[in-house]
């Protein structure tokens, strides 16, 4: 069999609405999840046994763990116990992705794993099925599964395509993470305010207005993290000074992305960070 190569975007939260938590301990939201052209690279081959390997700079590889704790071997395994044909597999990542940023590195990884191992395996699973293997493994998952621009609602497990024009981003990232449980836990210990209704953002996405969306910007979870990591809030200040037409915290931290007119003006602000990358998304939408 031959290896089949899968690549892995990273992820912005265009707006992040936390609703309320839930008797599961999880927290029902609104977001806007869009893929950008930041990508981990995710290789599949057939092998004796089940196991991962994580290559890149060791700022990026270092951090991320190969045994259970990995999504990506967690995607493997569960897909196994869904396909009558599996078998052994090194799945190897490619890692470019800033770890624990926001910027759903391990769930991008986990679902081009399902991809890149449903295509070596053959097992030939329709989406809706991979999507329900998805939903076993994370909450972002299920949304970079399906690739392009999703509306995510309930705990991550509710999409809808999202009709949003290209635009290009500055993502200013940090050697610090913020763990996904610990900032819905201190939304819920400040008593977090739930933000406006996204429908002027969603129009001004679709339409490719920049200055609008960049005005529209948001994300709950936002204060609450940088209260206990001030450098978040001061990123997200500098990059308005330095000309972002908006500024928002992705996901649950620790990145904090600008939106810039054009690529011009994104590649001249991130000049000025010693931590910024350059990205563009979402992609064309397949189909």
């Amino acid at each position: 069999m031959k290896p089949v190569r899968v690549e892995a975007p990273a992820k912005v939260n265009v707006f992040l609405r936390v609703l309320a938590g839930r008797e599961d301990g999880y927290h029902d939201l609104e977001s806007l999840v869009v893929p950008i052209s930041l990508a981990d690279g995710v290789t599949v081959r057939a092998d004796d046994r089940l196991h991962v390997e994580v290559r890149g700079a060791p700022a990026l590889a270092g951090d991320v763990p190969v045994g259970g704790l990995n999504l990506a071997l967690v995607a493997a395994l569960a897909l196994a116990d869904a396909c009558p044909d599996a078998g052994g597999a090194l799945v190897e990542i490619d890692k470019r992705i800033p770890v624990a940023a926001g910027l759903g590195g391990g769930s991008a990884d986990a679902a081009a794993t399902l991809l890149a191992l449903n295509r070596l395996w053959g097992c030939d699973l329709d989406p809706a099925t991979l999507g329900e293997v998805a939903e076993r493994i994370g909450s972002d998952v299920p949304a970079l599964l399906l690739g392009g621009a999703v509306l995510m609602s309930g705990r991550g497990e509710i999409l809808a395509p999202a009709d949003v024009a290209s635009f290009w981003w500055i993502v200013v990232h940090f050697d610090f993470g913020v763990r996904s449980p610990d900032a819905y836990r201190w939304w819920d210990e400040e008593a977090g305010v739930t933000g406006p209704d996204p429908d002027p953002l969603m129009e001004a996405a679709a339409a490719g207005d920049a200055g609008t969306l960049g005005s529209l910007l948001f994300n709950d979870l936002e204060a609450v993290v940088a209260q206990r990591h001030p450098a978040i809030g001061e990123a997200n200040q500098q990059l308005l000074a330095a000309g972002a037409l908006g500024a928002v915290m992705s996901g649950s931290g620790s990145s904090v992305v600008g939106l810039a007119r054009d690529r011009e003006h994104a590649e001249r602000i991130a000049s000025g960070f010693p931590n910024a990358l350059v990205a563009s998304g979402p992609p064309a939408r397949e189909g």
